[in-house]
Order: C-alpha cells, then structure tokens, then sequence
C-alpha cells in the first residue's frame, strides 16, 4: 500500500511531462495558414462573396419573363327561403405571363454592377487575408522578440546570481563592504523583475496570438523561434517609389476603391433610366367553373376559356423631381468616390513609407548595435574581471551590466523590427512571407 502513492504521482509526472510534449510548436507559415482557414473576418468575408453571387443570379434572372399560375374557389351562401340554391360555388384558374422589353437599361446596368460586386467581394477576402497576414506577421515577430528578451533577462539574472554568491565571499574575506553586497543584491533584485515582466510581456503577445488565430480558451500556444540570419536581417530593399507603384497594382483596397468608381458611374447611368418610357408584353390565358348548372366541369372550362395579350408602354413626364434628385445624387457619389480613391492612395503611400522608413532605420540601427555590443560585451568582462581583483568598485561594475544588457536589447529590438518591417513590405508587394 505504501507504493501506491508513489506509483501514482510516477503516472501523474508521466501525463504532465506527455502533455508538456504535445503542445504544438506554431511557425509563422503554420499560423498563416491556420488562421486563413479559421479566421472568422475570412470566413465572413467568404459568406458576403457567396451572397453576392446570389445578388448576381437574380439580377440576370429579370432580364427573362416571369410566369405565374393561379387558382381560386369560391363558396357564396343564399339565406333566403326564395332562392333556387342555398349554395353556388365558383372558380377561377389562370396562366400569367409577364415580360419587360426596355426599361431604359436598367436590368442591363444592374447586371453590370452585380458583376462589379461580386469583384468587390471576391477582393474584400483577399483584403481580409491581407489584414490577417499583417496582423500575425507583427504579433509573431513580436513574440519572438519578446521571448529572446526573457532568455537575455534569465541569462542577466544567472550571472547576477554568481556575482551575488562571489561577492558573498569577497565580504567574508574583507575584499568588499557590506554597501558593495547591498548595492549587489539590489541589482540581482531589479533583474529578476526585469525577467517577470519580459515574461509577462511574452504573455501578453502569445494571447494576441492565440486570439488572431481563434484558438481555444484550453489550448497553449508556443512558437517555433527560427534562426535569423544576418543576410535575413539586412536583406536589401527594392526602392520605395517601385514598391509603391507595386502595391498600387496589386493591392485589394487599391483595386476596390478603382471597381467602386465603374459603380458609380453604372449608378449614374442607372438614374438617367428613369428619363426613359418603359415597354411590357403580358401574357393571359383563364377559364372558370361554377355550379347551378347541368354543364360538365370539361364543358364550362372550354366555355370560359380566355386570352388576352397586352402590350404597355408608359411614359415618364413629371416624376415630382425623382429622376432629377437620383442623377444628380449618383454624381455626387462620383465625387465622393474619386476622393475616396485619392485617400486610399495617400493611405497606401503612408503605410508604405512607414514600413519602409521602419525597416531602414532598423537595419541600420542592427549593425550599429551588433557592433556597441561587441564592444559592452569586452568592456563588461574587463570590469568584472578588475571589480573581483578589487580594482573597480561596484557601482563601476553595474553600470558596465547594465550598459550591456541595455545593448542587448536595442540589438534584438532592431533585429526583430528590421524583419517584421521587411515581411510587411512583402505582403504590400504580394509577395511570399518567408522566416
């Protein structure tokens, strides 16, 4: 019985250590993936392309006739004593055909635009995708960022640790004072709450992660950090004006704002239909039954049988300034339309210089950091070497840590900065996102 418990917490460190082994470990290309299929702004910006198509069958279906059949019957009761029949009964059955021959191109027009938005549709999934790729491109570099970060601190603390435990000695041997142990101690502190809150800040950027790719409250996420080369990091970039001009083509929200002014334009070409007469050919064909009569229900169908065929033509002459108000409000659309175009230009060109400035400047400022910590890295050494030999004090020596741990930072911040920014021009190009 005593093994009992000891056979149980050996199957329970069994099942967390499986548990630990099967969480997946995401790369950024899994994520993209992912999240395309799962995402819920894709999946309802698929929904609106698959109505819009419905939108597009029914706007070719008015250009045919329509046809509809009816049937009625009736009862009617006599409450009078005088009357030959307490009861007559009656019924009616009909075969309507109706067809619009010209309306001014309205049908036609409504076709176009149909057309034109389900192009629209079909580019906002593309817009979504974009948006999602975007989205997980900075929360995954950020990540990452954020978990080399942590590895730093806990390096920073290790070795704050073995200065602490050295110092230790040197106090019992009489090499240092107490103030420089305190002042020691207060640094080993200050790391290890450094290294809660990268952790935190790891967190943080893991959930909006998990929360992009529309993961479960009960399922972990860890990333897969890959190992960025210097030539990933300073990879050269195409010149602004040539990647503007590229996403200018190939952009979705580029090629809807251009769709949105044909549109308009069909839209006006819409309200100047109303100008014109519009001409209708229907169809009829009825007969009828009813009671009180020795006729067969044969004989009374082939009796009433009636046809009929109409041709209509009406004619707009005064339509209390509808007409008038549509056109001129289509033009006004147009207008609103051509500075909506300009702005998304202006938007696009914002968006691309900013990654552009983000990912030069970051570049830039990788080699020059690569190089200050090199530089920290042998001047840190020295210190510690001379603040154990007794020749620096420790203020000397913290200040040193702290200028290196400070270099290490701005050394992964630009690192992670340059290729995010360099991923996103990608996506602005439409090209394949590689890490």
């Amino acid at each position: 019985m005593k093994r009992l418990p000891l056979i149980l917490m050996f199957l329970l460190t069994a099942l967390i250590a499986q548990s630990q082994e099967n969480v997946r470990q995401w790369t950024l290309q899994d994520c993209l993936n992912y999240a395309l299929e799962h995402n819920i702004q894709v999946k309802k910006s698929k929904v609106s392309q698959q109505s819009g198509a419905e939108d597009l069958a029914q706007a070719k279906a008015q250009l045919f006739p329509s046809l509809s059949a009816g049937i009625s019957q009736s009862v009617v009761n006599y409450p009078s004593d005088a009357a030959t029949l307490s009861n007559s009964y009656a019924g009616s059955y009909s075969l309507s055909a109706s067809w619009m021959l010209y309306d001014g191109g309205r049908r036609s027009t409504s076709v176009k635009q149909n057309e034109l938005l389900q192009d629209m549709n079909q580019l906002a999934v593309a817009q979504s995708e974009s948006d999602i790729r975007v989205a997980l491109v900075q929360a995954f570099m950020q990540a990452l960022y954020a978990m080399e970060s942590v590895r730093t601190n806990e390096n920073t603390v290790e070795v704050t640790k073995t200065q602490y435990e050295r110092s230790s000695e040197l106090l019992k041997a009489g090499s240092i004072s107490r103030v420089d142990l305190a002042q020691i101690e207060s640094q080993y502190s200050s790391d290890k709450y450094r290294l809660v809150v990268s952790q935190t800040s790891l967190d943080n950027y893991l959930l909006q992660l998990k929360q992009l790719l529309e993961l479960d409250i009960t399922e972990k996420i860890e990333i897969a950090a890959p190992e960025l080369t210097t030539e990933q990091i300073m990879t050269p970039l195409t010149d602004k004006q040539t990647i503007y001009q590229t996403a200018l083509a190939v952009r979705p929200e580029m090629k809807i704002s251009q769709l949105n002014m044909d549109l308009v334009e069909l839209d006006i070409k819409k309200a100047k239909a109303g100008y014109y007469p519009t001409l209708s050919l229907n169809a009829d064909i009825g007969t009828g039954n009813a009671s009180g009569t020795s006729l067969s229900f044969g004989t009374q169908a082939w009796d009433r049988l009636n046809e009929s065929l109409r041709l209509s033509l009406s004619i707009p002459i005064y339509s209390n300034r509808n007409n008038k108000t549509a056109v001129n409000k289509a033009r006004l659309a147009s207008v609103t339309g051509e500075l909506d175009l300009l702005n998304t230009q202006k938007q696009l060109l914002q968006t691309v210089e900013n990654f552009y400035l983000e990912a030069t400047s970051s570049q830039n400022q990788y080699m020059a950091a690569a190089e200050q910590v090199r530089y920290v890295q042998d001047s840190y050494q020295l210190i510690e070497e001379q603040f154990f030999l007794g020749m620096k004090n420790t203020l000397e020596l913290l200040t040193a840590k702290n200028n290196l741990l400070n270099a290490q930072q701005e050394l992964l911040q630009s690192k992670y900065m340059a290729v995010m920014n360099i991923q996103l021009l990608n996506i602005y190009q439409d090209l394949t996102v590689e890490i």
